[in-house]
């Protein structure tokens, strides 16, 4: 994995140099836009309601127990917004799409059309990596938005109908108000930008990378999808030191 971060940043550079020419591609970036943001919202929406119900399923009744039961609203809403909106959301993309890009690009690899691309002198890189790294960069933060107010809900539900925890839903959003501000939702919205990054140039890269046929295929996809949630869970850490200063 490691001997080919060189690589993945290459690639990234030679993307970023290619930002001018996005406009051109705008098609195939509202194409991938909708693969991505459209198809993916409804499942989103499904984790998130249940990770937020968790939360406060599992951390209600013991802060009950020690009269801290108005807290939950603070928990679990910075808890989503801050780590689990955003890693959560970051490894379904990497799952969903970044295996869906490794094997779109490796099959067109195998069977010769990025070559045919070159020989039509069309730069691979504008034409296939640019859009759906432009597209995944802006879909990935839209759905943590949905994510968080969507856990933030579960939360509330839970909270309020589970009678070892009986915060109501108006306490639990007043608390949730008074913890959670504009700050920790960007901190939240910022990392999930960096890791659509990470997963649109990973998954392009292994694409790039196929040779041998369907089990090359295969191999790629596998990669792409364990090279980026691994990255993620890396760069989370980083990323949380960092902002940690801002605080």
């Amino acid at each position: 994995m490691f001997n080919s971060i060189g690589e993945v940043v290459l690639l990234f550079w030679r993307t970023l140099c290619a930002w001018p020419h996005a406009w051109r591609q705008r098609q195939k970036v509202y194409d991938q836009f909708f693969e991505i943001g459209n198809a993916s919202l409804l499942m989103a929406c499904i984790l998130s309601l249940f990770i937020g119900g968790v939360l406060a399923l599992q951390s209600g009744p013991v802060l009950a127990e020690r009269g801290l039961a108005n807290l939950i609203g603070g928990i679990v809403g910075l808890s989503m917004c801050k780590e689990l909106a955003p890693v959560m959301m970051g490894i379904l993309i990497a799952g969903r799409i970044g295996s869906a890009m490794a094997a779109e690009i490796g099959s067109m690899c195998v069977y010769q059309e990025v070559d045919a691309l070159r020989t039509m002198n069309i730069n691979p890189v504008h034409y296939l990596v640019l859009p759906r790294l432009v597209a995944i960069a802006i879909a990935l933060p839209l759905l943590v938005v949905f994510s968080i107010m969507t856990g933030w809900f579960g939360g509330a539900i839970v909270s309020a109908s589970n009678a070892h925890i009986g915060v109501s839903l108006s306490a639990f959003f007043s608390t949730l108000k008074t913890f959670v501000d504009l700050q920790d939702i960007g901190n939240g919205l910022f990392k999930s930008f960096c890791f659509a990054l990470v997963i649109g140039t990973v998954s392009c890269h292994q694409g790039l990378q196929t040779i041998g046929g369907p089990r090359g295929i295969g191999r790629s996809v596998t990669k792409a999808v364990v090279n980026s949630i691994v990255l993620i869970l890396i760069l989370d850490y980083f990323l949380t030191r960092w902002l940690l200063i801002f605080d």
